[in-house]
């Protein structure tokens, strides 16, 4: 009887030891710096700015054409005004917003995906000022010619009060009047990775 049973573990652990031996593993695609972009807009009671963000590294994880996983770091101490307001984006880097000198990173990491083929919904931790939130958005995979895949998602909004971001906001003062700013901003992320 001991026998029989030392015989059944010892054959279970040779079958899981298969399994993880065959199991495929995901391929790595590295992001492309100079193909990808991070572009951002923030709306205010009396309009509204827009810029970018530049990428630090990213990858994309697949198995097969499949969508597994991956992340990006973005170099919060690049924010630019796609009008060239010194002053804004001398304040956007300030402790009141985004605090670039401290946290001079921001990053998404992967945690879900959902949906195969060109067209998924990914769900993963973005961490902006050392403080990690859920956020979920659609976003498009596309293969291209070079066996390069940009994936593209036009609008990921993020409400920035999560992240201790509190400047103008109503929600956090309620007699700031037609002065505020809009808690969500919205980016817009390209990622052209290739293995």
């Amino acid at each position: 009887m001991k026998l029989k049973i030392t015989s059944i573990l010892l054959l279970a652990v040779i079958a899981s030891f298969s399994l993880v031996a065959f199991t495929a593993k995901d391929d790595i695609y590295k992001v492309d710096l100079t193909k990808s972009s991070i572009t951002w807009e923030g709306k205010k009671f009396a309009g509204s700015h827009n810029g970018t963000v530049d990428l630090t590294s990213g990858n994309l994880n697949f198995n097969g054409k499949k969508l597994t996983g991956g992340g990006f770091v973005a170099n919060m101490t690049t924010i630019k005004d796609a009008d060239k307001n010194g002053g804004l984006e001398k304040h956007l880097k300030a402790d009141d917003f985004f605090g670039a000198d401290k946290f001079p990173a921001a990053n998404f990491v992967i945690k879900k995906v959902e949906g195969n083929g060109a067209n998924v919904n990914i769900t993963g931790d973005l961490t902006i000022k050392n403080v990690t939130n859920s956020v979920t958005f659609p976003a498009t995979l596309v293969w291209n010619a070079d066996k390069s895949v940009t994936a593209t998602a036009d609008k990921i909004v993020i409400d920035r009060t999560k992240y201790g971001i509190q400047f103008k906001s109503k929600s956090v003062f309620s007699n700031i009047g037609d002065n505020f700013i809009y808690d969500e901003f919205t980016i817009a992320v390209k990622l052209v990775a290739k293995k």
